[in-house]
């Protein structure tokens, strides 16, 4: 088992299988992109088992595979068939645009995937396309229902809510669960270099951030009642409106903050281990990889060095990868 310096039991590893995703959401990069990570230096498939084996003896019992968008991935089928059968593992899910899951669904479940997160951050077509900037939301609703009928379960909605842009879908997308028996899940903006101009109409920094209790006085009129939290929810605080089969959650670093529950460790694509997603400290594994050296040592240390919390309050942010180069 491994223990951090606070006494939090780290147990969850996620995966960034590739840093490359074929949209541009607004929040997670610029419109123009990012210099993608040279080939060479991805990951490599082989890799990403010896890391995922490793954690699983050191006590990873949770993998997510993460991006950039991780459906982009040639051998992404490979890469879940092998960490699906790891001693240990006990929940491997996966983060996706759902832009190409409507294929990909069935083969995910038929490679051992337990379920998928899926990025919906409006239910307004032309909306979602501005803020993913090349998004087309009937094929995103194509994937959804392609992995609830994979059983690709449960089906988790993500919304990064955004003022004076998506806040006042906030209500209608809670909804959702009124006929559906999805998770719907909204959080924070997280300040991870993203505070310049976005451009195509989208509000400026200065009213971007909406707090988890503006989010709840939005829903009010729900009458949200505080339920248990899914398998592999996290930091998320669920509610339930009456008599729904889905349920609505809010994911708060900023504003409840959650970093005492921490559990998580993270490999970006370069292959460097990050222990918060809100501090920019890395551990370069990569050679290690090429060499074919231990790899428990390395995450030994990331738990020992990982923080008591983020210092956002303090306006310490993290800026030197964006969201997509983290991932998420």
């Amino acid at each position: 088992m491994l223990i951090d310096p606070f006494g939090r039991a780290i147990t969850y590893l996620r995966i960034s299988i590739t840093d490359r995703c074929n949209l541009r959401c607004a929040y997670c990069m610029p419109e123009s992109g990012v210099q993608w990570l040279p080939k060479e230096t991805v990951i490599t498939e082989d890799e990403i088992v010896r890391v995922a084996q490793a954690a699983a003896s050191l006590g990873i019992t949770k993998i997510r595979l993460t991006g950039g968008e991780p459906l982009v991935r040639p051998d992404v089928l490979d890469i879940v068939r092998r960490i699906a059968v790891i001693p240990g593992i006990e929940d491997l899910s996966l983060t996706t645009n759902a832009m190409l899951l409507d294929r990909l669904a069935k083969p995910l479940a038929d490679a051992g995937l337990g379920r998928v997160n899926i990025s919906l951050d409006t239910v307004d077509p032309e909306k979602f396309h501005r803020i993913t900037r090349f998004g087309n939301l009937a094929i995103v609703w194509k994937g959804i229902l392609a992995a609830e009928a994979a059983g690709l379960l449960p089906i988790k909605l993500n919304t990064v809510v955004v003022g004076g842009f998506n806040d006042v879908d906030v209500l209608s997308l809670a909804q959702l669960t009124l006929e559906h028996s999805w998770h719907v899940r909204f959080i924070e903006l997280m300040p991870v270099a993203n505070e310049e101009d976005w451009g195509g109409g989208l509000p400026p920094v200065a009213e971007r951030y909406v707090s988890v209790q503006k989010m709840h006085s939005m829903l009010a009129d729900l009458a949200l009642q505080p339920v248990e939290s899914p398998s592999g929810s996290g930091p998320e605080r669920t509610f339930q409106i009456p008599g729904a089969p889905g349920t609505v959650g809010f994911i708060s670093p900023l504003g409840n903050h959650f970093c005492n529950k921490c559990n998580r460790l993270r490999l970006t694509a370069d292959a460097r281990l990050r222990s918060c997603l809100l501090v920019d400290k890395e551990i370069s594994i990569r050679e290690a990889l090429k060499s074919g050296a231990d790899l428990t040592d390395f995450l030994m240390k990331a738990v020992a060095g990982k923080p008591k919390g983020h210092e956002l309050a303090d306006h310490n942010c993290p800026d030197t990868r964006y969201m997509s180069q983290i991932g998420g």
